[in-house]
């Protein structure tokens, strides 16, 4: 039996255990700032198939999820009403839900990511930032920058750039009067005590108490900080984090010379672009929710999207030309995992990354043999009539898949949602159920094509690839170029120049149906 070819994902684990041994921690980190979206979804997926990997290779490995629901709310975003600028300055976990349906604005936009990740067969253990300053994990970290503090600061200065005065002290304490974290000063320290005393913008001085959660580490000592603290083997990043004199560049050196902790494998991640706006971002208001993402592609389809791609490859998505081609790509995949098709190289080769793209192991047996762009057309037919739908996919030749019936309704409310929210006008249709007034316009040349072929799919019981064709020869017969034989279907059946392939359309449409509606145009 041909032997797989490794997924990017098992050369990096056989990496990371020659490095960091056989016992690991895989961790990634968003901040519920905003709707978590497809391109934040490339961490935490690189940092499963990392975990799953892993484990394939003996290691002994956990994977965390550290949301960073203690970060300040950096400004008023897009999708934030103005009255939200009070709350500028204040820890996630510590201001309202702008839809009053969560208990804070940091679990509004977390408990949908879980959810999503959940249904992507992505479980870590969740840790929440907050939660993590409260219970007291950073108070060695803190006591550490503090007393540091002078050597931080060269480090910072030195790799990062940084022009910063002697006397900073990289701790952000929170405000007890006005809540924020970013308008606080330090005016002194004791770490024995675990205080620190502040000066805020807001003309409040006050002590905090850093071992109850009452202070909070900027970012470029936060992260090398919980490195240690959980124990942190293997990280994947993104490559803003990558740069010369980025925070990994500073907080590998500040965890080992300051916390005396070997950094983690850094594993750096390129973008996720949404097609012809850039690169995904909610603070820019550039996102597709992963939710919404979860509503027009099946679980699996949402992991192939990611981890085809090596992670320094950047990723172009477009729900509206590339979904039927993300579509194909999937389905072809699966045929040849399954050995429905292909040779045994191209087996060897994308075998690996069928296997990570699944939710829960692999199945059994392939799901329904539908090419979703049939769905697409029959959906459209159907219109929620489940008995039309199966008597469309028997006389498409689909009859065999109907075992697995239930897997194609669920397909057919992926298409639903993708026609309402993203397909192109040009894949959309609807079945006139009179004969367009336009068909009287066609020519006699014309009309001569649609009873010709009115009497040729009344004579046997076509396949839609070969009517397909079939169309093309008629046409020549008729002195008529392709396109045009195509639009005069399209016009009589949908009113409209394009339509779904126009063999497969009209095979599954009830043949005393199909050729009433040619003779019909053929005759106005």
């Amino acid at each position: 039996m041909v032997e797989k070819v490794p997924h990017w994902a098992d050369l990096a684990a056989e990496e990371i255990i020659r490095l960091k041994g056989k016992k690991n921690v895989v961790a990634t980190g968003i901040t519920p700032s905003g709707p978590i979206h497809l391109g934040n979804l490339r961490e935490i997926l690189t940092g499963d198939a990392l975990y799953r990997a892993l484990q394939d290779k003996g290691s002994e490995v956990e994977f965390i999820y550290i949301a960073d629901t203690f970060d300040p709310l950096r400004k008023v975003y897009p999708f934030l009403p103005d009255s939200y600028a009070e709350h500028v300055g204040k820890p996630i976990s510590e201001i309202p839900d702008p839809e009053g349906c969560h208990e804070n604005y940091a679990e509004h936009f977390l408990e949908p990511f879980l959810e999503a990740i959940k249904i992507l067969g992505i479980e870590p253990k969740v840790i929440k930032a907050h939660e993590s300053y409260k219970n007291g994990l950073y108070t060695e970290i803190i006591d550490l920058t503090l007393q540091n503090n002078e050597k931080i600061t060269q480090i910072l200065n030195e790799i990062a750039g940084r022009n910063l005065e002697k006397n900073f002290v990289p701790l952000l304490p929170k405000c007890e009067k006005c809540g924020r974290l970013t308008t606080t000063s330090i005016v002194s320290f004791d770490v024995k005590k675990h205080q620190v005393e502040y000066q805020c913008k807001c003309g409040h001085t006050g002590i905090a108490d850093y071992s109850k959660g009452e202070a909070k580490l900027p970012w470029r000592l936060d992260w090398p900080g919980r490195w240690k603290i959980f124990g942190v083997t293997v990280e994947p990043f993104g490559k803003d984090h990558a740069t010369t004199g980025g925070s990994y560049d500073t907080g590998k050196v500040i965890t080992k010379e300051i916390f005396g902790y070997e950094p983690p494998y850094p594993f750096i991640y390129e973008w996720i672009y949404l097609k012809g706006k850039g690169a995904m971002s909610s603070s820019k208001g550039i996102a597709i929710p992963i939710n919404e993402i979860l509503e027009i592609l099946p679980p699996s389809w949402v992991r192939y999207l990611i981890l085809r791609y090596k992670p320094d490859k950047h990723i172009d998505f477009d729900p509206v030309n590339g979904y039927i081609l993300l579509a194909e790509d999937y389905e072809r995949l699966e045929r040849i995992y399954y050995r429905l098709e292909g040779t045994e190289e191209e087996w060897a080769e994308l075998a690996r990354v069928y296997e990570l793209s699944q939710v829960k192991g692999v199945p059994k047996e392939p799901g329904p043999q539908v090419p979703l762009r049939h769905i697409i057309t029959l959906t459209q037919i159907s219109l929620g009539n489940k008995e039309l739908l199966k008597e469309m996919l028997i006389r498409s030749g689909y009859e065999k898949e109907l075992e697995k019936f239930d897997e194609i309704l669920k397909r057919v409310e992926y298409v639903k949602n993708w026609l309402e929210k993203f397909a192109p006008s040009q894949v959309k249709f609807k079945l006139q159920e009179e004969i367009p007034e336009i068909v009287k316009s066609f020519s006699p040349k014309e009309k001569g094509f649609l009873r010709d072929l009115a009497q040729k799919i009344k004579e046997k019981d076509w396949q839609g690839e070969e009517l397909q064709n079939f169309i093309y020869t008629l046409a020549q017969e008729h002195n008529i170029e392709g396109k045009r034989a195509f639009q005069l279907i399209y016009l009589a059946f949908l009113n409209q120049t394009s339509g779904p392939r126009a063999g497969h359309f009209l095979v599954s449409l009830p043949k005393d149906f199909v050729v009433k509606r040619l003779e019909e145009a053929g005759t106005l």
